[in-house]
């Protein structure tokens, strides 16, 4: 096992970025192998010595393991720095934080830009289909090489859920407390629908290539902008939408209707549209094609109940684990519906399981915003859940 270090004493938490390196590899579920294996992460806080207040934060399909410290590609703070830091709801003054970039990605974990030992080349478009239960075997090989036995928490939003959930079904016996947020138990048709379209997106854009587009010295720019301007649309509710936008007009836009013959009829008239663009661009230097297509389609297989003949409470049969159901009330592309049946699931299973529905009129992203009432839920459970685990504040510290 390698590791390289770079630490920071920046504004926000003290953090540390590492790479953990096994030679050895790992199997897919798909039958593959994949050696060696890297998981790039960062850590928050201090380890107990007893190794008993870790958590573990999972990211969102666009996320990364910069969780609460300024992004290395675009300088933008950490997708959850409102959320981690000293004092804050997930606090590093108590627990240690972890967050690894997920398998398949494309900041330091294995994914389509590693070497593939057997051609002496990038995978690029071959790189081999994951699912979550890999995304998750990923991360408990870097568990066990930081010599933790059981996480206190696994939290994570989103596609983040989505692991949350499978580390709990693979692994009840690691997880004391775990945080699904804005999730689901299944990947929904009409979520499969949207990810096709943004695959397809990105398989029309000429600069393609098959996946091997690096060879050729260039990116499929145009079509991973666009999936990006589709899935940031379902990100967002109409409400939010209207209020930040409605129907106003760019200022460059000379009139509301432009003559036939202006070559701006269908240029960045309306202010979203300016938005959706920039969402497009920004996203593509930050972003690799061929990890978006991975990783959406991993999302894509995900179903826990289809695992177990349709018994979504199987997989948590057995199970100890204290969990926290987390809905927003405009998300649509996550609807509360589908929290709801996992928590009736988990009441089946005979789980310890509280649910909460926060009203937000933001949708799915509200998860990633300043909503005080996840705020305080979660500061709420992982406090609870710490008195229950005998993690006293001075144990910890």
């Amino acid at each position: 096992m390698d590791r390289s270090v770079s630490s920071s004493v920046e504004e926000g938490p003290v953090y540390t970025h590492q790479t953990m390196r096994l030679e050895e590899g790992m199997a897919l579920e798909c039958g593959a192998h994949l050696a060696p294996l890297e998981v790039a992460y960062c850590t928050y806080g201090t380890l107990s010595a007893s190794r008993d207040n870790a958590i573990l934060v999972c990211h969102a399909l666009t996320g990364d393991q910069y969780l609460a410290e300024p992004n290395p590609l675009t300088g933008k703070p950490g997708w959850w720095s409102r959320m981690v830091g000293p004092g804050l709801p997930i606090d590093t003054d108590r627990f240690f934080v972890i967050c690894p970039n997920v398998l398949g990605g494309c900041m330091g974990s294995t994914g389509p830009r590693s070497l593939c030992t057997e051609t002496g080349k990038a995978w690029d478009g071959e790189f081999p289909p994951i699912t979550m239960h890999d995304i998750v075997a990923s991360q408990v090989r870097l568990v066990d090489y930081l010599g933790i036995e059981r996480l206190f928490a696994v939290v994570g939003g989103s596609m983040g859920g989505m692991q949350a959930l499978t580390w709990v079904a693979d692994h009840p016996e690691r997880v004391f407390a775990a945080l699904p947020i804005a999730t689901s138990p299944f990947h929904s048709a009409q979520n499969i629908a949207f990810n096709e379209v943004s695959r397809q997106a990105i398989f029309a854009d000429p600069h393609w290539h098959d996946g091997h587009y690096r060879d050729f010295g260039a990116i499929p720019a145009r079509g991973l902008g666009v999936a990006r301007m589709m899935a940031h649309i379902t990100y967002l509710s109409e409400e939010a939408l209207s209020r930040k936008f409605g129907r106003r007009v760019r200022k460059e836009a000379a009139t509301a209707i432009p003559a036939a013959s202006s070559p701006s009829l269908f240029g960045e008239m309306f202010e979203v549209e300016s938005y959706l663009r920039h969402q497009g661009s920004t996203f593509v230097r930050r972003f690799d094609a061929n990890s978006y297509l991975t990783i959406t389609r991993a999302m894509d297989y995900f179903d826990l109940a289809a695992e177990h003949d349709g018994d979504l409470s199987a997989p948590f049969g057995k199970c100890e684990t204290r969990f926290c159901v987390v809905s927003f009330s405009s998300d649509w592309l996550f609807p509360t519906s589908q929290s709801r049946l996992l928590v009736r699931a988990l009441n089946k299973a005979g789980a310890n399981v509280s649910f909460v529905e926060i009203e937000s009129d933001r949708g799915h992203d509200a998860f990633l915003l300043d909503e005080p009432d996840l705020d305080r839920t979660v500061r709420g459970f992982l406090n609870g859940a710490a008195e229950h685990a005998g993690l006293t504040r001075e144990e910890a510290l």
